[in-house]
């Protein structure tokens, strides 16, 4: 069995692969990775052995590049035709393709799929792009719902729309050039008949009756062996647990000081603390011994050892923190992040800032 993996997106698209990856390959089959180009998941998917084929340009410099919401339709068409050009032949000769990431990426995976005629299965790693009566969907940036709509089932109907406004020309031209016919709901194409919702069914209760066969599969998580860095290990056995900080992805544009405002709250609770860098570039505010930074590390290991962690609500920090019984504060910045700690408050594992 072939199979190949595709995403694009932030680390939280790609580490779930990564664990469904090794899985897979202590099954049998051969796994490839198509993926955005980033130092740190090429590195991620070559620390376990697993091929990767890179995918477009640098997720991280699409995302810190502060592009106006009126520009997605345009780095929507640049997505999709890399996952055209790219993905067309590394499926090549594969059983199955998984597709996950960005809408529009997703999108051009499946449709490579669907020429070469090989099966395969839609994934999502946050439940809020799956029609549901029980909550409304997302709006897309420049792109707000009516305020006078408040029926759901209305409101999914507009997202559908905005999902053709954004990626349907793009999709359907490149689609074209392959000799597909066009797509007339781009939304329930990628998610399909019975789409795969890869997340723990206690942090993210999917709710019945439903517009769709969900299959919830519980979260993909590859148990993390790396051992934290001597110096890390040496100064969280000098003192009280530290709280870790970190924003994953999130650039933090509007908040130039979040260092220093985190490192001074924390250290009015009499604490130390353990930053990491993340794609803000975060970094300490003085020498005082009270405060470490990070890079890549392994947050399975490091968050079984402090006292709080205060992130940006990603579903894969989200998760990892929960399952190293750690307490969270939440301090979501944008998308699903603002359900997450929803979610967090709501269970009682910790608390949702603005």
């Amino acid at each position: 069995m072939r199979v190949l993996l595709s995403t694009y997106g932030s680390r939280g698209d790609v580490e779930p692969l990564v664990g469904l990856a090794v899985r897979l390959r202590d099954l049998g089959a051969q796994v490839r990775v198509c993926a955005p180009p980033d130092e740190d998941f090429a590195q991620r998917l070559a620390d376990v052995g697993v091929p990767m084929v890179p995918v477009g340009r640098s997720a991280r410099a699409l995302t810190t590049g502060a592009p106006p919401p009126s520009s997605l339709p345009e780095r929507a068409a640049e997505v999709i035709a890399s996952q055209f050009d790219v993905v067309t032949s590394a499926a090549e000769g594969c059983d199955v393709l998984v597709a996950t990431g960005m809408m529009p990426a997703a999108a051009g995976a499946l449709s490579v799929a669907e020429k070469l005629g090989i099966r395969s299965v839609s994934i999502t790693f946050q439940q809020l792009t799956l029609p549901s009566p029980h909550r409304p969907p997302l709006a897309y940036p420049g792109r707000p719902f009516p305020p006078e709509v408040t029926d759901n089932r209305v409101l999914w109907d507009l997202d559908a729309q905005s999902n053709n406004v954004l990626f349907g020309a793009a999709l359907n031209t490149n689609r074209a050039s392959i000799g597909l016919p066009p797509v007339d709901n781009v939304r329930d194409y990628v998610i399909g008949d019975q789409p795969w919702l890869a997340t723990d069914p206690i942090l993210d209760q999917w709710l019945e009756p439903a517009d769709f066969d969900v299959v919830q599969t519980g979260a993909w998580i590859l148990p993390d062996e790396r051992p934290l860095p001597a110096e890390l290990v040496t100064f969280l056995e000098a003192g009280t647990p530290p709280v870790y900080v970190g924003f994953g992805s999130m650039p933090m544009r509007a908040a130039t000081d979040v260092a220093r405002v985190a490192i001074e709250a924390i250290r009015a609770q009499g604490r130390r603390a353990v930053v990491a860098r993340g794609w803000a570039d975060l970094d300490l505010i003085d020498d005082r011994d009270d405060c470490f930074v990070v890079g890549e590390v392994n947050q399975q290991a490091l968050f079984g050892r402090v006292a709080a962690v205060v992130h940006h609500g990603g579903q894969g920090t989200t998760m990892t923190a929960a399952r190293a019984g750690a307490p969270q504060v939440v301090v979501p910045q944008a998308a699903d992040q603002p359900y997450w700690a929803g979610r967090v408050a709501g269970l009682g594992i910790g608390a949702a800032h603005d």
